[in-house]
């Protein structure tokens, strides 16, 4: 891709670092028509994404099979793409009472860089990073808008060499690595160029919370598309448990207490127990035989 500069051709790595002709004139227009422009961008990103699902399954296949092994998934990025990993890799303990290490995130220059930009540190590697913490059971998962930061690529070419599997995620089709998977996002040039927040940030953020979501599906974290794998440890949850039982059985809130507290408060135990008709211990015995899975448990109870 080309860019001009006074005149004269010059050559752009990346998709996202060229300059957009749409927007052009965003100096000029009023307030509204600037958020109209940024917006009209922002429009294609679910697009984007839509393009890249079928290797986005085959990401979540691996991130199933890692967890399921025994392994881990690990995200690595820099800038705007490292704290987005960083992020949904935290969200994952509350949402989904997910073990702690099963989502690692390493972000370039470490926690400073979370809240301060440290530009310099994406060009080092991440290969330390990941050669410390991973492991061949795991899957590491590069972020990145250009396709080729150092420190991304780094850890990425570590992890094949420990025998990981390895996906990237990037704005940019053409890259220095061939991953396992490779999740080619094309949203173009931004709205202000090389402003990688803005569409690519977008369509990463929906990527990461797609992947790690699906893959908390498939492991049994959910049922229907209620969160049942949470304990109610504080008031707050202990009320969102009772409407969740509320909503997944039609019981009143009464039988749905009790029941949460026949199962020490686990919210899983309690609903195989309410919608089997079995005794806590039962309900209990059958989702550990169901690997956590609710829908497989309920069938073991029903044979």
């Amino acid at each position: 891709m080309t860019s001009p500069r006074n005149g004269v051709a010059v050559r752009v790595e990346s998709p996202t670092e060229g300059r957009n002709p749409r927007t052009a004139d965003i100096d000029r227009v009023s307030t509204i028509d600037v958020l109209r422009m940024i917006n009209d961008e922002d429009r294609k990103v679910p697009a984007a994404v839509a393009e890249a699902l079928p290797e986005l399954a085959r990401a979540v296949d691996l991130g199933v099979a890692a967890i399921s092994g025994g392994g881990r998934v690990h995200y690595v990025g820099a800038g705007t793409s490292g704290r987005l990993a960083t992020l949904d890799a935290a969200e994952l303990v509350p949402t989904f009472n997910a073990p702690a290490d099963w989502f690692l995130a390493h972000h370039a220059g470490g926690q400073e860089a979370l809240v301060r930009a440290v530009e310099e540190v994406e060009d080092l590697s991440g290969a330390a990073q990941i050669r410390r913490h991973a492991g061949e059971n795991d899957l590491v998962v590069g972020v990145t808008a250009s396709g080729r930061t150092p420190f991304v690529i780094g850890a990425l070419e570590e992890a094949r060499a420990l025998g990981a599997h390895t996906v990237l995620v990037s704005n940019n089709a053409s890259v220095p690595f061939t991953p396992d998977v490779l999740i080619a996002l094309n949203t173009g040039p931004e709205a202000i160029a090389g402003s990688t927040r803005m569409k690519a940030g977008s369509a990463q953020k929906l990527v990461l919370t797609s992947f790690s979501t699906a893959v908390m599906v498939k492991l049994g974290r959910t049922y229907s598309n209620l969160m049942v794998s949470m304990r109610a440890t504080n008031a707050k949850l202990r009320g969102r448990t009772i409407r969740i039982l509320h909503e997944a059985t039609g019981l009143p809130a009464t039988e749905c207490e009790q029941a949460l507290a026949e199962a020490s408060g686990d919210l899983k135990v309690a609903l195989v127990h309410l919608l089997a008709g079995v005794p806590a211990d039962r309900a209990a015995k059958a989702l550990q035989d169901a690997k956590g899975h609710v829908r497989d448990a309920l069938e073991l109870l029903a044979r």
